[in-house]
């Protein structure tokens, strides 16, 4: 596995691949540009090894740091893999179809003498499934000594995934047959599988086994049944299944009435939605909107107006201002959410005065406005006058939010120039939640506007080393140290007994430095 990796490795920056300390993780990549010394490396850990593979299955960018490399350094350093460092590893492959260095990792496996573990070999197979190598995932599975239920499960699972409904039924038979007892989630697996193959008898088969194994039916086995029935061509089993299951939740409901249309059966999808009990029609079981308000009202299911707000939503999305409007006047219940809809949906409709109108009438009701409400009415004060302040507050306020993109598009549509503020209120926000993309535009901007300016590509180094691109970070220093750029120094003051007393960043001159510091290491020794 190391040769077919050692010649990237030595062409990637060592430092991305150190394995240190936290502390001397952050001393090194913002401090200190020297590599590290074996020293370091006494810090190494396995945790801290799993935890940096782990982060590039969460990224899902394996293209600029490759995972296998994280792995191969770390048995550099002496460091031994567990079950999880395989886990992570196999996780973050996955995401960039790396079939060759998959394979490697399962070599791993059986060399270090993992393939037994249940949960890795669970990993290994997940990760062939994926790619869409069925044939090694089975390897993988036959390999294994006593595969438990949740193997099993998996590998029958996979078939059905990769449509191979006779080989998931066969496997099926086989667990049975060395006594594994399925539970729901395989029950349900072999159902869907039934389903594929489209043959009602084997339909009928797995209905019966399940009736007679005593297995627990939720609602959940109850709409895959139910499903099955349907795909197979026998609406009447559905039905009858339907009628005989006492798990009946919103979704069963929702299956069965699914299965009358792709019948035909206009009837019977009719006299079901009528049958509906109205504890799941009030909680969304609908999906075709115009129905709701129509059914609401003649159920008389909003006496208190709790779902307004949620209808006059609905008609401004919908186009249907006017409407929305009507709703809004006709409600008993003037609180914060029908407030905030009707605001929003005329802003969105261009009725700027007529949401700031309604934003009044809210004031003088005593109901607190949120941030929802203030996009809105931020929102329509663009409809009635639009200064670069204005737009300046709605950065800051999505930014705020992260909602970056939304903000990104508000400052590109602008009718102006975006300023020193704009830019950099959206580098704040892209520097808060980490957004490496859109901060690099933001901080492109800042420079245009000031060159001499180093806030914004300090801001871009701190994004560039949360996110661990410590390459980046560190060549952006340089770039500002070359320049002789300097970031002016942060500063906090504190008043005692009447005399105020500043503090810069490292700065030693107060008088009572020394007295300070022991003081905060005795809060520190505290706090730890």
């Amino acid at each position: 596995m190391r040769a077919c990796i050692q010649q990237h490795f030595h062409q990637l920056p060592h430092t991305r691949f150190s394995f240190l300390h936290p502390p001397r993780i952050h001393a090194y990549t913002v401090e200190n540009p020297t590599a590290p010394s074996r020293e370091d490396y006494a810090y190494a850990n396995v945790f801290l090894w799993n935890t940096m593979i782990r982060k590039q299955a969460k990224n899902g960018d394996i293209t600029r740091d490759p995972p296998l490399l994280y792995y191969i350094q770390g048995l550099r350093t002496g460091l031994r893999p567990n079950g999880q460092t395989f886990m992570y590893l196999l996780k973050a492959l996955v995401s960039g179809k790396n079939v060759n260095e998959g394979e490697e990792v399962h070599a791993s496996v059986v060399r270090t003498g993992f393939a037994s573990r249940e949960f890795v070999s669970g990993a290994l197979l997940g990760f062939y499934v994926a790619n869409g190598f069925i044939g090694q995932a089975r390897q993988v599975f036959d390999e294994m000594p006593q595969p438990g239920l949740v193997l099993w499960t998996l590998m029958i699972m996979a078939y059905v995934c990769l449509t191979h409904p006779g080989e998931a039924l066969e496997l099926f038979r086989t667990m049975r047959g060395v006594g594994v007892m399925p539970d729901m989630v395989a029950v349900a697996t072999v159902v869907s599988a039934s389903g594929l193959l489209g043959d009602l008898g084997v339909a009928k088969t797995i209905h019966c086994f399940i009736e007679k194994s005593g297995v627990e039916v939720d609602a959940f086995v109850s709409s895959t049944l139910i499903n099955t029935y349907g795909e197979c061509g026998s609406l009447t089993d559905a039905y009858r299944f339907f009628q005989e299951t006492a798990m009946k939740n919103t979704v069963v409901w929702n299956t069965m009435i699914h299965q009358s249309l792709e019948h035909n059966n206009l009837d019977l999808g009719k006299q079901l939605f009528d049958s509906m009990p109205e504890r799941d029609v009030a909680h969304g079981a609908l999906e075709a909107g115009a129905w709701i308000p129509y059914y609401v009202n003649n159920n008389d299911l909003n006496r208190d107006g709790s779902l307004d707000s949620s209808v006059i939503d609905m008609y401004s999305k919908c186009g249907d201002i006017a409407k929305a409007i009507q709703i809004f006047e006709e409600s008993p219940r003037r609180d914060l959410f029908t407030w905030t809809s009707i605001i929003c949906g005329l802003a969105m409709h261009g009725h700027g005065k007529k949401a700031l109108c309604y934003f009044s009438e809210m004031n003088e009701s005593q109901v607190s406005p949120d941030e929802v409400t203030m996009v809105g009415v931020l929102s329509a004060c663009f409809r009635v006058c639009s200064e670069i302040e204005h737009y300046g507050c709605m950065v800051d306020l999505l930014g705020r939010m992260g909602c970056l993109k939304e903000a990104y598009d508000l400052i590109m549509g602008m009718p102006m120039e975006g300023n020193e503020i704009i830019w950099g209120s959206f580098l704040s926000a892209g520097r808060v939640y980490n957004n490496v993309e859109l901060g690099e535009v933001a901080a492109r901007r800042l420079l245009e506007l000031d060159p001499r300016d180093p806030w914004g590509r300090v801001m871009l180094c701190n994004i560039y080393a949360e996110e661990a691109k410590y390459d980046r970070s560190m060549g952006l220093r340089k770039k500002i140290k070359e320049k002789g750029l300097k970031k002016s120094p942060g500063c906090s003051s504190i008043e005692v007994n009447g005399s105020v007393h500043g503090f810069l960043v490292e700065d030693n001159s107060h008088p009572c430095y020394n007295e300070i510091n022991s003081m905060l290491e005795k809060i520190e020794k505290l706090m730890n």
